[in-house]
């Protein structure tokens, strides 16, 4: 059943941009195994979080170094070399962007994003012009699932959270919007995402997808 959609905020990371740390550390590994170990044990997606919450490059770089000395080189590349763990825009979800900007919707994102990496990203991908408004969780000292993050995107924004769909494709971020009133759609590919917008009602410049 539809329902009555007029804002679309996206995600950026694993939805519009595919950003991995592998992409970078397959060229400073030559073993898969020890990789894996060093991206679960030494630069783990929480300590990259913290950076995504306004902690400093160069406070994270500098406490990590002091308790893995052994690994310096390789901590010191996470933020040296970060373009390199960008791999390029999820071209499906672009298009899918691009269908949503030519229609009657209001467009925003909210992402993820270390507030000293986010104009990288900004630099290197056009698409992100054509949102509204982007809030980044770097830029704010919030991060998603944080609740008041979703309120500060309402509020700066005057969103009606009932009349706006939010995509992402962690499933806390998912449950969180969906919690704060939000329609809350989780990514999984360009298709699906397609269909799942469909189904609310989102009116994209084509027909209707095929159901399988």
């Amino acid at each position: 059943m539809s329902v009555n959609i007029s804002t679309v905020v996206f995600d950026l990371g694993g939805v519009l941009i595919d950003w991995n740390p592998r992409y970078l550390y397959r060229q400073l590994f030559e073993d898969e195994e020890r990789m894996e170990w060093f991206l679960t044990t030494i630069c783990t997606s929480e300590w990259n979080a913290m950076q995504d919450a306004g902690r400093s490059f160069d406070a994270a770089t500098q406490e990590l170094i002091e308790l893995h000395p052994e690994h310096e080189e390789d901590i010191r590349a996470y933020y040296a070399r970060w373009d390199e763990m960008l791999a390029g825009p999820i071209e499906g979800t672009v298009e899918i962007l691009r269908e949503v900007r030519d229609g009657p919707y209001r467009l925003y994102a909210l992402t993820n994003w270390s507030a000293e990496a986010f104009p990288v990203a900004r630099q290197r991908y056009d698409f992100l012009e054509w949102f509204e408004g982007i809030v980044v969780s770097g830029e704010i000292g919030m991060i998603k699932p944080d609740p008041e993050i979703f309120e500060h995107l309402a509020q700066v924004y005057d969103l009606v959270p009932r009349e706006s769909v939010f995509i992402d494709d962690v499933p806390a971020n998912v449950d969180t919007a969906r919690e704060a009133g939000y329609h809350a759609i989780r990514f999984d590919d360009p298709d699906q995402l397609r269909a799942d917008l469909y189904a609310l009602g989102v009116k994209l410049n084509e027909s209707p997808p095929k159901t399988k």
